[in-house]
């Protein structure tokens, strides 16, 4: 009878330690199979980049070589210094860098002043206005091209880099307003009111007080116009049309010759401007990833 007694424990421990063992395996498995398709959809993203980067070290015949040859042989990094030297590499990255320095700060400097004052002062008609606001978002770029070029042809502003940074200072966007505002409301008015109390002005507020709580969603703001800015085509095409006025983007579409194109030098060229943006955005993930999750991006 004792016996009996001192097995049967023993039945049920061991009974649950396989059901404990089989569900701690299947959850492994579960993990394993997640992380192998998220690294093969990885590698599908990144694969236009690899061959970027893999064509700009071939030679020409290596690159029309079929089957295709993914490592090249040899690396032929002299196709660096030689797209450099046909392509004014330096002079473009400086307007680049100009345009895309300028308009950043105007975006986030002012699209955080606008929230500030949707998200913390009490004025009559707020959200009638900020409704308005956010009812641009549904108007295309393409409807303002020609309005906003006639202005700025009148203006003189052609072939400057005015048309491209100056709007930047005027509202900063939409989009980036309503990211700013939905974080700005989440602060407490604590803060505010003491400063009030103690004589602070609205603008010192917003600069003393709202700004340094706020550089998660910042980051995002920095980030998400340095990535626009620095690959925006269509804005450089338009209004600047003499050959030294030329950002990044838009001189790699004159890299292209008409009857033939150097597609090694091309492709290095194209990954050195990639290169700013990628030190950009790693240096800044931290906050990036942080600000993702305190506006809401991340659907949590």
């Amino acid at each position: 009878m004792t016996q009996t007694r001192a097995e049967v424990p023993l039945t049920i421990t061991g009974g649950r330690k396989r059901s404990v063992a089989g569900l701690s395996m299947s959850g492994l498995l579960t993990r394993l199979a997640l992380y192998l398709f998220l690294s093969f959809v990885c590698l599908v993203l990144l694969f236009p980049n690899i061959w970027m980067i893999s064509t700009s070290l071939k030679d020409s015949p290596q690159i029309f070589a079929y089957p295709p040859e993914l490592i090249p042989a040899p690396f032929l990094w002299s196709n660096y210094l030689v797209a450099i030297q046909k392509f004014p590499f330096f002079l473009y990255l400086r307007n680049t860098l100009i345009v895309t320095g300028l308009a950043t700060f105007g975006t986030v400097l002012s699209a955080s002043l606008v929230a500030f004052g949707f998200a913390r002062r009490r004025f009559p008609e707020r959200e009638v206005l900020f409704a308005v606001l956010l009812s641009t978002m549904m108007l295309p770029s393409i409807v303002t091209l020609i309005p906003t070029f006639v202005l700025f042809t009148r203006l003189g502003w052609v072939n400057t880099f005015l048309p491209l940074t100056v709007p930047a200072f005027f509202g900063g966007g939409a989009f980036y307003i309503f990211l700013l505002r939905q974080f700005y409301l989440t602060l407490p008015y604590d803060y505010d009111e003491a400063a009030y109390i103690d004589g602070a002005s609205s603008l010192r507020v917003w600069w003393e007080i709202i700004l340094p709580f706020s550089k998660a969603p910042l980051a995002v703001i920095t980030v998400f116009t340095v990535l626009s800015n620095w690959n925006d085509f269509m804005g450089p095409l338009i209004y600047m049309n003499k050959p030294h006025m030329r950002t990044l983007a838009l001189g790699l579409q004159f890299f292209r010759d008409q009857r033939y194109t150097q597609w090694n030098y091309l492709m290095a060229a194209s990954t050195l401007t990639l290169i700013p943006v990628l030190i950009l955005f790693f240096a800044a993930q931290r906050y990036f990833m942080e600000g993702i999750l305190l506006t809401g991006l991340s659907g949590r």
